[in-house]
């Protein structure tokens, strides 16, 4: 059930960028899920619903995901193939030594917020967290203009 840490992590990361960016409510949260994780989307999305309730700036809020594809290379031919019909053997040469590129990750892609205090204008004009700290323009290792991508 690895599902309900995911879901602790997404809430705590989400509640912790809302707070560095002056966000009182989020509406949703977009995660990028790969295809070969394992996980069950529609049972964090209940789960979801269950911590969200647990907090002021998540209540109500839904989570949504897209789907990562998964891909493997294979280090005999160089080959990029589909994994999920193919498995871990190359369709192209046949070589068993292969390794998957992309398909085993998850990632908070967007964050969508209803505050009608932060706009297109507050985002271009704001510093980053690591500017307001420091007064250099050195990139947050997280923020909003990575979260409002």
């Amino acid at each position: 059930m690895h599902e309900m840490g995911i879901v602790y992590h997404v809430a705590d990361e989400v509640e912790r960028v809302a707070a560095e960016n002056g966000i009182h409510h989020v509406r949703r949260v977009t995660l990028q899920i790969g295809q070969v994780t394992g996980v069950l989307f529609d049972y964090m999305a209940d789960l979801w619903t269950w911590v969200a309730d647990k907090s002021d700036v998540l209540r109500g809020s839904v989570l949504g995901y897209e789907e990562i594809h998964a891909v493997t290379r294979c280090e005999d031919c160089g080959q990029l193939y589909d994994t999920v019909p193919q498995g871990r053997q190359c369709p192209y040469c046949g070589s068993w030594r292969t390794f998957l590129v992309q398909g085993n990750e998850y990632i908070i892609k967007e964050i969508e917020t209803d505050d009608d205090d932060f706009s297109e204008e507050d985002e271009k004009d704001a510093p980053l967290p690591s500017e307001q700290a420091s007064g250099s323009r050195q990139p947050a290792e997280k923020g909003y203009r990575e979260w409002r991508k």
